[in-house]
């Protein structure tokens, strides 16, 4: 069996945010931008890895989710407690400088963790947790 991941989505409040963060901040490339109905649908990925993308989404237009369940997932998107992803880099200081100077929130300086690896952490504008590890 050969199988890869392909897109991995996370929900963003603030499309034009969304967009500066991972493109401006983190430079990763746009490889789609689609509107629908109000909507707007961002793909992003690194430009070295074209076969894998991150599909910045609204969270509304999820189907089958009650009143109920949209607004739990707003106040969890608040409180940052609603998705992650994990992404890694050879050069974690030099990342960790780039996005605090770009005004990402820090949630963690570069830290020796107990497990085994060295990274940090910050919240994309829509509150998810963005973990950054450094590749040895």
């Amino acid at each position: 069996m050969n199988i890869t991941i392909r897109e991995a989505y996370l929900p963003h409040d603030d499309p034009d945010a969304a967009l500066a963060f991972y493109r401006d901040t983190l430079g990763f490339e746009v490889r789609n931008d689609v509107g629908y109905q109000g909507m707007r649908w961002i793909t992003v990925g690194p430009a070295d890895q074209p076969g894998v993308s991150i599909v910045l989404h609204p969270p509304a237009a999820d189907p089958g989710i009650t009143d109920d369940e949209r607004r739990t997932i707003t106040e969890m998107m608040a409180k940052g407690t609603f998705a992650s992803i994990n992404l890694a880099t050879t050069d974690l200081d030099g990342t960790f400088d780039r996005l605090q100077a770009g005004d990402a929130e820090v949630v963690q300086e570069p830290t020796e963790q107990p497990y085994g690896i060295r990274d940090c952490a910050f919240r994309d504008p829509a509150g998810n947790m963005v973990r950054i590890q450094e590749l040895t």
